[in-house]
């Protein structure tokens, strides 16, 4: 992995994991071996971010949290920690009530122009709305295809081939490769 670069594990949480939940990836077990390598690779400059529920949610977010209500819990919520898998990864866990995660918390961490490596759940909705932001940004962002898991795997590939228009601010790549990007 480049040395500059932020990896940004994306919503590692239980309610996106579990395939009990109506919300849970079937891809999610695939990626945790991907994810973990990465964060070994990456250390400190690991960043994982967790989808919380807005306490007063406003406009769309409310008919949202309407239609999915399973959902609308406590910030502290079991459904919404972190798989144990990813507890402990990085330097800073950032919460938020939004699909993207790019924003002032997460520049914060990584500085306004930063090179992002992006991996987590799901990717067909908030690895692509952080990737877009970020990118429209200034961000240089890398895509793990194998570290992201979809909602399911023809709306991963869809969100794959979307994020793939974007080229040079957003790039895909397999975990092996951007492995190997630190060792050149």
């Amino acid at each position: 992995m480049h040395p500059d670069a932020w990896l940004v594990v994306i919503d590692p949480q239980r309610i996106f994991a579990d395939a009990s939940s109506p919300w849970g990836s079937p891809m999610f077990p695939a990626v945790v071996d991907p994810v973990r390598r990465l964060a070994s690779a990456a250390g400190r400059r690991t960043v994982v971010t967790r989808w919380v529920p807005a306490a007063d949610p406003q406009g769309s977010w409310a008919a949202y949290l309407e239609a999915w209500p399973f959902a609308d819990v406590a910030e502290d919520d079991p459904l919404l920690e972190l798989v144990p898998s990813a507890q402990g990864l990085g330097s800073e866990v950032v919460s938020l009530p939004t699909f993207g995660k790019w924003g002032p918390a997460l520049e914060a961490v990584t500085g306004p122009t930063p090179h992002l490596v992006l991996a987590g759940v799901s990717t067909d909705c908030c690895v692509v709305s952080t990737a877009l932001a970020a990118a429209d940004a200034g961000a240089t962002i890398t895509v793990v295809t194998d570290a992201c898991a979809g909602s399911t795997p023809e709306n991963h590939r869809a969100a794959l081939d979307v994020m793939a228009l974007y080229p040079p601010q957003i790039t895909l790549a397999p975990s092996d490769e951007v492995l190997a990007e630190g060792n050149r």
